[in-house]
């Protein structure tokens, strides 16, 4: 018998003596477990569920049991920060076929830093200079498509580099100079411009020039943590808070091993950088780790097949809606996900886009969307809990039945 079987059956016996006063005594004591604090409910903070995707500003997505297991099992030793990310990075270069890796802040900080790499080399002198370029004799320009021009230019200006924006080979050929620093190339953009991925990386080795590219939202497929390595180019910066459910504030820097070396120059611990800011503490960085060595080992076929199930879940409940048309659409880049568009004739329902996200947000319980436009949404499944998509469902038809009347 149990120890607390055994207390408990002792419990309801007469108590008799000190050995029954002991008895007693442990059973009075025993604590009554405390009430989890719901700390978004104790400081207003709105929580919804997540029908939109693995936007920044909705705070990714969810990390996986496992990588916050990690990180609580991290927080209660101390180690060496240079020794984690030595160890965490050659086992994410092995898993992502890389030469090297370290865990950055994200994606964009990937970017930066990797930029600063590139710049510095290894020269610790050099990347106490950042973002200070003139008269170092550091290279100073990078190279990107004018497609791939979509915002995030300022991850590599802020190392006081130029970005030149050319559109054709013969723009890129003409635009390479001795000051020439990076190729930079923005995957979800790819269709974009007008050089493809392969004519890029050769540029870069016709010119002895590195190559990077930013795959931030572009996990799933699977194969793309790898496939950018193995097609040549230098370093590949991937979100760690997207489809991997990793740390929302992590990221993850991969490629050469000189420049991997190179790019943590401006990282922390080492202070006087521009990267100094952009620090990545231990939980997170094992937190990276976890999630990603948990997600190649993820069954994914049947995690797909449960994407379309919910989106199915969804479709079904509204399509037969008199001047509703649906269509369940999968992106070539970025989110590639089931993805359920919906349309509606606006003479038959008098309803806006804005109306219905409004509406399904302010209900109980909260749900967000994306708002492509008047009378156009579209809904994703893919960072749902389990059975979130029939209350999406169900709320999403009472909503759009609203513009019935």
């Amino acid at each position: 018998m149990k120890r607390r079987d055994l207390i408990k059956n002792l419990s309801m016996l007469p108590v008799a003596g000190a050995a029954g006063s002991l008895i007693a005594a442990e059973v009075k004591a025993s604590p009554t477990p405390a009430a989890k604090r719901n700390l978004f409910k104790e400081l207003g903070i709105r929580t919804f569920i997540n029908a939109a995707g693995t936007y920044t500003f909705m705070t990714g997505s969810l990390m996986r049991d496992e990588v916050v297991e990690a990180i609580q099992y991290t927080s209660h030793e101390f180690c060496l920060l240079d020794e984690v990310q030595d160890k965490v990075g050659a086992k994410i270069a092995e898993l992502c076929k890389a030469e090297s890796a370290v865990v950055t802040a994200g994606c964009f900080s990937a970017i930066t830093l990797g930029t600063a790499g590139v710049l510095t080399g290894n020269s610790q002198e050099n990347a106490a200079k950042l973002p200070h370029l003139e008269g170092t004799g550091m290279k100073s320009e990078v190279i990107m498509q004018k497609g791939h021009a979509i915002g995030y230019a300022n991850a590599l200006s802020n190392t006081g580099c130029k970005v030149v924006v050319i559109e054709t080979m013969e723009e890129v050929e003409k635009a390479i100079n001795n000051k020439t620093a990076l190729l930079w190339f923005l995957n979800i953009q790819s269709d974009q411009g007008k050089i493809t991925h392969e004519q890029w990386v050769a540029l870069g080795k016709k010119h002895n020039i590195p190559t990077m590219i930013d795959m931030a939202a572009d996990v799933p497929p699977l194969s793309n943590l790898w496939k950018f390595n193995e097609m040549g180019f230098d370093l590949v910066c991937v979100s760690g808070g997207k489809a991997i459910r990793g740390p929302q504030s992590a990221g993850i820097l991969m490629g050469k091993k000189e420049l991997i070396a190179a790019a943590r120059l401006s990282m922390p611990p080492r202070g006087s950088t521009i990267g100094r800011g952009m620090k990545v503490n231990k939980e997170e960085i094992i937190g990276m780790y976890a999630a990603l060595d948990h997600y190649m080992q993820y069954d994914h076929d049947a995690e797909w097949k449960e994407w379309e199930g919910r989106v199915a879940t969804i479709n079904n409940s509204v399509k037969n809606i008199d001047g509703i048309k649906t269509e369940v659409k999968v992106p070539t880049l970025g989110n590639v996900t089931p993805t359920l568009h919906i349309t509606w004739d606006k003479t038959k329902m008098k309803l806006t886009s804005k109306a219905l996200q409004e509406g399904l947000r302010n209900g109980d319980p909260s749900i967000e969307i994306v708002n492509n436009g008047d009378e156009h949404i579209s809904i994703t499944t893919w960072v749902m809990k389990k059975g979130e998509d029939k209350i999406v469902a169900k709320r999403l038809k009472e909503e759009m039945m609203k513009g019935m009347a």
